[in-house]
């Protein structure tokens, strides 16, 4: 699996643009970890879910805390909103490299039709040095044909700029829910498969959870699978073909559940994870603990080759 993993990437980079490429390159081994991993910092719950997820950790709503932890602790790029960029991100230039989102919503409405529409341009991430471009895609929801037109606008605009193009794949929407949820294998498949078919350079993905009841409310074969978490994070990964896979941590877990998930998607052949609040809803000293922890794992779990 390593040395699948290792000929994945290669591939992956030769079929780039020398600014694609560029840019790739430095998030996987200048900055972070290195060694071809990924170690993504995103702080765009502020968007997402409102200044809830800043109540377990005060310190945290400043997002100095998190521009901070991600430039000291070591992170292969911060993955942010136009706002923060611009307000936090130029202290930290050349420090940390930025992924900027470029789409974002509130989770008030219903996730029923849910669509995350443009905030900022890929011009607005090359006039503030980022290093990629972040799109959040709706997999399954009914506004999919908006959703997927403003993807391809993006995409186009990541391939003039040389921009590597980072989708945050999410099966969402009331007919999943019939197909048993967006957690599924069934969906997190459909997802991976989905972002690499739009053009995605990385995919972030969900871990997809085993539950029997819900499993068989997903479309056949999925219905009558049998295959134990770690077996679907590889299917997933190989889903994904050439596209980098990186693990998200949503929630807070434990951290015995967090560390076990990061070495499904490295042994899977995955590059890396993307944990949020799993690491800066910590206090200081337990963030950094944890960050060694994980780095520590991402590194001893696989061999790539430059």
């Amino acid at each position: 699996m390593e040395v699948t993993a290792a000929t994945e990437q290669k591939s992956l980079l030769a079929t780039l643009s020398p600014g694609k490429r560029t840019r790739l390159r430095r998030l996987l081994f200048e900055f972070g970890p290195g060694n071809g991993t990924l170690l993504l910092l995103p702080i765009d719950q502020g968007i997402e879910h409102g200044p809830r997820d800043f109540f377990p950790n005060p310190a945290s709503k400043d997002p100095e805390y998190q521009f901070r932890l991600a430039a000291e602790a070591g992170y292969s790029a911060i993955a942010c909103q136009i706002g923060l960029a611009e307000k936090y991100y130029p202290d930290y230039a050349g420090q940390v490299p930025l992924l900027l989102k470029v789409n974002g919503k509130t989770d008030v409405p219903s996730s029923d039709d849910a669509l995350s529409t443009t905030n900022a341009s890929v011009e607005d991430a090359v006039r503030l040095g980022a290093d990629a471009v972040g799109y959040t895609l709706y997999v399954g929801s009914p506004r999919q044909d908006a959703d997927l037109h403003q993807l391809k606008g993006v995409r186009e605009e990541c391939d003039r700029y040389g921009m590597p193009l980072v989708v945050w794949a999410y099966p969402r929407g009331a007919a999943l829910d019939e197909k048993g949820g967006q957690h599924t294998f069934y969906a997190i498949d459909y997802a991976a498969r989905m972002a690499m078919e739009m053009g995605a350079d990385v995919v972030k993905l969900n871990l997809p959870k085993i539950d029997p009841e819900k499993d068989r409310l997903a479309p056949a074969p999925y219905n009558e699978l049998e295959v134990s978490q770690e077996e679907a994070v590889g299917q997933v990964v190989a889903s994904a073909g050439r596209s980098l896979v990186v693990l998200s941590g949503g929630s807070r877990i434990s951290d015995e559940q967090l560390l076990e998930q990061t070495r499904y998607i490295m042994q899977a052949g995955g590059s890396g994870v993307i944990y949020g609040r799993n690491v800066w809803q910590r206090e200081w000293s337990e963030a950094n603990e944890i960050i060694e922890q994980i780095k520590e794992i991402m590194l001893s779990s696989v061999r790539r080759i430059p």
